[in-house]
């Protein structure tokens, strides 16, 4: 049967667990309220509750590469300490939660874009003893090439897209690139026109404050511009391991079809391509 959002309101209201926990009892039960409060209390959630509102701001950030190197996943784990982190049950928890996206239908989000079964983590709770959660992920699948790096604490990764190449090593490294150095899109291209202007009337003031002719200021502000495409357009972002070249030297005649960086408790930032 169809569970409905003002059942899944209510029992929460009543019980305190969290809404997909709700929902999964409410179909368990088949929409019976009260045989859906005993599910939740047998499975423990009500002291799964009473956790919920606890910070989770430790957790991992795992990854997945198929066998065939055509679909990676980077996903989050979170937990309240770093100590529970790095334990058995949860990196192997972190690590199953990877693999179980990479079948799924799906391409960015968090836990909301989850199956419950899958974004449910009350019985990790329940054996760990702090609150928990799955935090945001990203799957790529290409018929490029795709580099993967995660940072040695675990709490950063990042995915890069490649087409025209089958250089997997370049890849990641410019996955490591794009961990490192957190660029917003690929190309100027796909900045919005208005931060451009922005960009632009803020070095115009600039130039003109310094009392330049306009003639010069515009060039200047050609020159400043091309300084902030450096800044946060990944191809034009000097190459970390070789400084003197872009990214787009390293590339070549490839190119960045997109990109994912996740770092633990901040926001995902993606570039895909439109195609």
């Amino acid at each position: 049967m169809a569970i409905t959002a003002s059942q899944v309101k209510e029992l929460r209201e009543k019980t305190g667990a969290g809404m997909m926990d709700c929902k999964k009892a409410l179909v368990e039960s088949g929409g019976d309220e009260e045989k859906a409060i005993m599910y939740l209390r047998e499975k423990g959630l009500s002291k799964a509750a009473k956790k919920a509102g606890r910070a989770t701001s430790e957790g991992l950030v795992t990854p997945y590469i198929s066998e065939d190197g055509k679909t990676a996943v980077i996903a989050e784990l979170l937990c309240e300490t770093d100590f529970v982190a790095k334990g058995d049950d949860f990196v192997a928890y972190a690590n199953a939660l990877s693999e179980k996206i990479a079948e799924l239908d799906v391409t960015t989000g968090s836990a909301a874009d989850l199956p419950a079964e899958i974004a449910d983590v009350t019985d990790l709770i329940a054996k760990l003893g702090e609150n928990m959660g799955v935090g945001r992920f990203a799957k790529f699948t290409t018929e490029g090439v795709l580099g993967v790096y995660i940072h040695s604490n675990n709490k950063l990764g990042a995915i890069v897209e490649v087409t025209g190449s089958d250089d997997v090593e370049m890849a990641k490294d410019i996955a490591m690139h794009v961990a490192a150095m957190n660029p917003s899109c690929i190309t100027s291209a796909e900045l919005p026109q208005d931060i451009l202007e922005k960009e632009k009337a803020l070095y115009m003031k600039q130039a003109m404050d310094e009392g330049k002719p306009e003639n010069i200021a515009e060039k200047i502000v050609i020159g400043r511009l091309n300084k902030f495409y450096s800044e946060v357009c990944l191809i034009n972002q000097s190459y970390i391991k070789e400084d003197k070249k872009s990214v787009k030297d390293i590339l070549g005649k490839a190119e960045v079809a997109g990109f994912v960086r996740l770092a633990l408790g901040e926001d995902a930032k993606e570039e895909e391509s439109e195609d």
